[in-house]
This record gives structure tokens, C-alpha cells and sequence, in this order.
């Protein structure tokens, strides 16, 4: 079963029953677009592939909602907006290049707060689960359900229709957040046994590359475009063949993709001069500095150690202030590094508390306190979801039981 192809088809498929229907019926062509996938899925491995599996798809997608539409207990209203329906997207078809970008835009309509933009796009565009969503976010299930829920209720309330093409510009902020939480979850996935979901992260980049088309001299757009090149160009490297983690200073770095890294360098080196530091190009550069050195101990750890005080500065995230106690580690010590820990766990600000941990048992390791570390990543091992993180944190904890 082709799980990419689906990924890939699946807000193609949203955003021909939205050009048709309206986004008014936002809701239900969501649905109908995943009773179709699961169609596929079933129906595919035993009845053999389609020659165009996207018209496949909007056919069934299609009838579903059809199906739908006459069932509600609004029948007749309904029945009667869908014969007289003549919605402005129909005219933009020989517009749009790729329905993909056009739904996500939608999903960032401006009638939504930016956290339902992002929500919501995340579900209808990257197609994660509300338990993925709520990780990437820090927040409780409940509340990003409720979030989506309301965002496709207040689209359908304002009319939306679909943004037309005329201003490239649009919405770019909430569009480059989402896929930066897009990529970020396919290059290590919160939850399952997979370090990577490959078909997700490559989406990311293949719509980051679309948006980047789209405003070239947009600084943001093409930091992104660079952080995501340069962050994939190391996946080859970053488990074994058989799935199990492997930390960066023990990655074997003949596997990173260097053409990869040279198309990410050479966007920061087009679009960096000149420019006041923000935040996708601070973490790209940071990521190009990881990539071009020949090793953990030859990487230029100061120059690091000042980038994430600069993106500290810009964003105030808790997971920038755990990164920069690592690079404080490796410029300072590890007592550095972990007073810095100890500030951010005593502030309770929201974070992920296995990735917390984790940083803490690592830093405690360097500085010789093998018990404290190994209770360390005891607790960040009982924190994640993800299985290959999981059992990495636990085999770090065996292998300093076992060395003591």
C-alpha cells in the first residue's frame, strides 16, 4: 500500500471537493476525503491500483459527500446550494498550481486565531492526529480537538471561500509555522515505533520549495527551505538498519546527504547578507554549522552557543533554551549546562518533559554523576511515546549501569 502516495493525494483530493462544494462544507469534505483513503486502502491491494489514483479519489470522495449532504436533516437546503452552487474557486482552477498550498492557505484563513490556523492545517494538510498536534503544541488533547472543531465551525460561519492567488504574501507566517511543525514531526515522530515519517517530512520540504517559489526574496520562507535540507540531510545517519537511534556525535557522517547540505548552504549564503537574524535563519545556520563540520569535537561550538542566545532572544521557547545548555555544555561544561536545565525546570514554563529529561541525564553523564543520570534517563524513557527514543534512553541507562 502506497501509505506516501495517500499522504500526498490526500489535500489534493480536499481541495478539489472544496474548488467544487465551497469551503462552507469544509467539514464534510474533510470526511469525505478520509472515507475515500480508507476506501483506497481496502480496496486497492486486492482490486489492483487505478491508472489516476487522484481521480479515483475525488470520484469516490465525491459521492461520499453526496451521500453526506443528502442524509443531513437539512436535505433540501442543502441539496438546493449544492444544484445552484457556483463557487468563485471554479474560476480560478487554470490559476492554482497545486491544491495542496491552496488548502493550507485556506486553513490559515484570517477569521482564525493562529493557533486554530496551525491546528487545523496540521490536521486537513499533514494529516496528524490530534495526539501529534497536541505533543507538537504542549497542550492536552482535549483542548486542540476543541480548537479544530471551532476553526471549521468559524470558517463555515464567515463564508470563507478559497483564497484567491493574488498576493503571494498572504498568510505566509501561520503557512511557514505549520510547516516547520510538519517537518519537525516527520523527522522524528512523537509517537509509534519509527524514528522518521520520510513521506511527511518530504512533504514539508516539497511545499516549503512551492512557498519559496512563490516569494523568493522572502528571508523566512527560504531560512526554512535551508533548515529543513540541512536537517534531513543527516536522516540516513541517525539509526541503525534496524531502526534504533544513534546520538550525532556517533553518526557515521559519509552517510549525510551532501547535496542536500550544499543546496541548504547555499541558500543562507544567497540570503543571509544583509538581513537582521530571525528565527528560521538562525536555526538554519545553526544546522549548517552542525553539517559542515568533520566532527562532534571540531564543530564550532561558540559560534553555536551565540546563535541560540540570539533565536533565545527572538522566539523565548523553552526547547531554544535546552538546546543552548547543550551548546553551553560544550563551550563551559557540563555545570553550565545543567544550571541552565535546573532554571527551566524550577520557571515550570511548558515543555516536553522527556525531551528535558533527556538533556538533563545527557549532561549529568558528562559530568560524572552516573546515578543521577541514569534515574535521568529513566524518567525521560517513562515520558516519550515515540518506541525508538524510548528504548535509545534505556540503553543509555543500561550501558552506564553496566560500566559502573
Amino acid at each position: 500500500m502506497p501509505e506516501d502516495l495517500l499522504r500526498a493525494l490526500a489535500p489534493q483530493v480536499l481541495g478539489a471537493l472544496l474548488r467544487r462544494y465551497g469551503a462552507g462544507q469544509f467539514d464534510l469534505c474533510e470526511d469525505a476525503v478520509q472515507e475515500a483513503l480508507l476506501a483506497a486502502h481496502e480496496q486497492w491491494p486486492t482490486r489492483g491500483y487505478p491508472d489516476d489514483p487522484a481521480a479515483w479519489l475525488i470520484t469516490v470522495a465525491g459521492r461520499r459527500l453526496i451521500d453526506r449532504i443528502r442524509s443531513e436533516k437539512r436535505r433540501h437546503d442543502r441539496e438546493l446550494k449544492h444544484a445552484s452552487l457556483a463557487h468563485p474557486l471554479a474560476q480560478q482552477a487554470a490559476l492554482a498550481t497545486d491544491d495542496s498550498v491552496q488548502v493550507l492557505k485556506l486553513c490559515c484563513h484570517p477569521a482564525l486565531s493562529p493557533a486554530a490556523q496551525v491546528a487545523l492545517t496540521l490536521r486537513a494538510v499533514a494529516g496528524l492526529t490530534t495526539a501529534q498536534i497536541a505533543h507538537a503544541y504542549l497542550l492536552p488533547e482535549t483542548t486542540v480537538a476543541q480548537r479544530i472543531t471551532r476553526a471549521k465551525a468559524r470558517i463555515r460561519e464567515a463564508g470563507a471561500a478559497f483564497p484567491a492567488a493574488t498576493s503571494a504574501e498572504d498568510r505566509v507566517t501561520p503557512v511557514l509555522t505549520v510547516l516547520y511543525l510538519m517537518f519537525n514531526e516527520g523527522h522524528t515522530a512523537t509517537t509509534g515505533r519509527a524514528v522518521h515519517d520520510v513521506e511527511l517530512s518530504g512533504e514539508a520540504i516539497r511545499l516549503a520549495r512551492i512557498v519559496c517559489a512563490e516569494l523568493p526574496e522572502h528571508g523566512e520562507a527560504a531560512g526554512l527551505l535551508a533548515l529543513m535540507l540541512l536537517t534531513d540531510a543527516r536522516r540516513a545517519a541517525r539509526t541503525t538498519p534496524s531502526g534504533a537511534l544513534i546520538r550525532l556525535d556517533e553518526q557515521d557522517r559519509s552517510l549525510w546527504n551532501q547535496a542536500a547540505i550544499a543546496e541548504g548552504v547555499a541558500i543562507l549564503e544567497c540570503t543571509l547578507p544583509g538581513r537582521r537574524p530571525s528565527p528560521y535563519l538562525l536555526q538554519a545556520s545553526i544546522a549548517a554549522l552542525h553539517d559542515e563540520a568533520p566532527n562532534t569535537s571540531e564543530t564550532d561550538w561558540p559560534q553555536i552557543l551565540v546563535l541560540y542566545k540570539l533565536l533565545e532572544r527572538e522566539t523565548r521557547n523553552p526547547v531554544v533554551t535546552l538546546n543552548r545548555a547543550v551548546a553551553e555544555a560544550m563551550v563551559h561544561g557540563p555545570a553550565a549546562g545543567l544550571a541552565i536545565v535546573e532554571e527551566l525546570t524550577a520557571s515550570k514554563l511548558q515543555t516536553d518533559l522527556s525531551r528535558l529529561m533527556a538533556v538533563r541525564a545527557h549532561l549529568l553523564e558528562q559530568s560524572g554523576d552516573r546515578q543521577a543520570a541514569i534515574e535521568a534517563y529513566h524518567s525521560a524513557a517513562r515520558a516519550t511515546a515515540s518506541t525508538p527514543e524510548h528504548d535509545y534512553l534505556l540503553g543509555r541507562a543500561r550501558s552506564l549501569v553496566e560500566s559502573g
